[in-house]
């Protein structure tokens, strides 16, 4: 056990691995440390007839994020275990399980205040993604080791690539999102502001 906290230790803020721990041993649990995925942060597939679920967490986040993820998913995982898939999968009862196990990590000192005062937002009323909460990404990425360019950081008319090599010219606002022309197909596509960007 001593060893399976060493290796948590290196993914998540200090003092958070013991609730962490105790969750994966009543849920039976296997966590795994995912490589980079552009378009999931984390995953939970039910196995129905397995002993042990199985979550994913990317490796390449920040330790506020990381946990705030694999939170997300072993609420998903309770849900499951309790209701099986009669529910949807970000229903009353995934924010009501993912709410109280987040809350249990606040007013900690786990989280630095600007961080703390976000989540406190965001449990009161929790999106599917931590991406989805616009406020809370913007504060998650200021604590990334490797900086990373998004969307919004750049200027009208800036000209872009993403995950997949599509070349795109970002334009105007649309409500949450940012209307890109790709440069490709000559389309133009409403664009998350926080999507991951390389500069050209």
């Amino acid at each position: 056990m001593e060893q399976y906290k060493q290796v948590l230790r290196k993914y998540l803020p200090h003092g958070t691995e013991d609730i962490i721990i105790e969750w994966l041993q009543q849920y039976r649990i296997h966590l795994h440390v995912s490589r980079n995925r552009v378009t999931k942060l984390g995953d939970f597939r039910p196995r129905p007839g397995e002993p042990v679920q199985m979550i994913t967490v990317n490796h390449d986040l920040n330790p506020y994020e990381f946990l705030i993820t694999l939170v997300h998913e072993i609420a998903h995982v309770e849900v499951w275990k309790h209701h099986l898939n009669k529910v949807r999968p970000h229903g009353r009862e995934w924010k009501s399980a993912y709410s109280r196990m987040l809350s249990l990590f606040l007013n900690k000192g786990f989280f630095p205040q600007d961080l703390e005062k976000a989540l406190d937002r965001h449990v009161a009323k929790p999106l599917a993604s931590s991406g989805s909460d616009l406020e809370l990404a913007r504060v998650l990425k200021n604590y990334d080791v490797t900086g990373r360019i998004t969307l919004e950081d750049l200027p009208d008319r800036a000209t872009f690539r993403i995950h997949n090599g599509k070349r795109f010219r970002k334009m105007d606002k649309s409500r949450k999102r940012y209307r890109c022309l790709c440069l490709d197909n000559k389309r133009t596509y409403l664009v998350h502001p926080m999507t991951r960007v390389v500069l050209e």
